[in-house]
């Protein structure tokens, strides 16, 4: 199970750095990482793009990997909590709306993942990565927290969101009903506890497949003013992956 870890690791790693990249070539933050309307510049863009890039390598040569992980994961929680709920209870109208905290929730997702990952690594010394460290037990649960969120919404907007399927597979509603309900087993295991080993494994290779038949069509067919959001969601897909390999490669025997 410890290749599996790796692989996740380097999944989520390549995805972090793909939004650097992202960040850089269309000269904006992923749609997710800000609330919408939040005022930004193109040097904090530039320097969070090349930040992003350099994080993902890190993550990926295990170089300073525990420091680094744990430093996104502040950061991405620090938007979360100062940023997006601030906008939500206040900016949004619809702010009891599960919908309505898609984006932040995909965000707290990467958070947790940065988590699970830094909890691979040895304890730092450096008093303040050690203080830092006490959230890593969080990672995974944070994370699954997420995946129930995401496994309501397909059910909720499982009408409208039937034909992001690929139309060669038939009977597109069923399969929104039955993800929802393979989300919400998931979520809730990991959670719980119960075959946590299994249960993530079986939830990174199912989104894995969403990577590849869904997304990546999707990358390909997008239209240029699209791609960059279709680009986002394809890689946001391939972190989600190999945060729930990560745990599954961690995960208590």
């Amino acid at each position: 199970m410890g290749k599996l870890s790796k692989i996740g690791r380097i999944f989520y790693s390549i995805a972090i750095a793909g939004m650097g990249l992202l960040t850089i070539c269309y000269h904006d933050f992923p749609y997710m990482l800000l609330p919408a309307g939040h005022p930004r510049t193109q040097v904090l863009i530039y320097v969070s793009g090349v930040l992003f890039i350099l994080t993902g390598a890190c993550l990926i040569f295990e170089k300073k990997a525990r420091q680094v992980a744990l430093l996104l994961a502040s950061v991405l929680l620090l938007i979360f909590c100062f940023y997006y709920i601030p906008y939500e209870l206040l900016v949004s109208h619809n702010y009891l709306s599960l919908g309505e905290w898609e984006n932040s929730e995909k965000e707290l997702a990467l958070a947790g993942g940065a988590l699970v990952i830094a909890g691979c690594f040895r304890v730092d010394k450096n008093p303040l990565f050690r203080f830092l460290s006490k959230l890593t037990p969080f990672g995974a649960i944070l994370f699954a927290i997420t995946i129930v969120c995401f496994s309501v919404l397909h059910f909720v907007y499982a009408k409208q969101a039937a034909d992001y399927i690929p139309s060669w597979i038939p009977g597109h509603l069923f399969w929104m009903y039955f993800c929802g309900a393979a989300l919400l087993g998931s979520g809730i295991a990991i959670i719980l506890k119960i075959k946590v080993g299994l249960t993530a494994a079986l939830l990174g290779i199912m989104i894995l497949t969403w990577f590849v038949s869904l997304h990546i069509p999707r990358v390909i067919a997008s239209t240029p003013a699209d791609r960059a959001d279709e680009i986002t969601s394809a890689l946001l897909a391939l972190a989600y992956s190999g945060i729930a390999f990560v745990i599954a490669g961690t995960a208590k025997k």
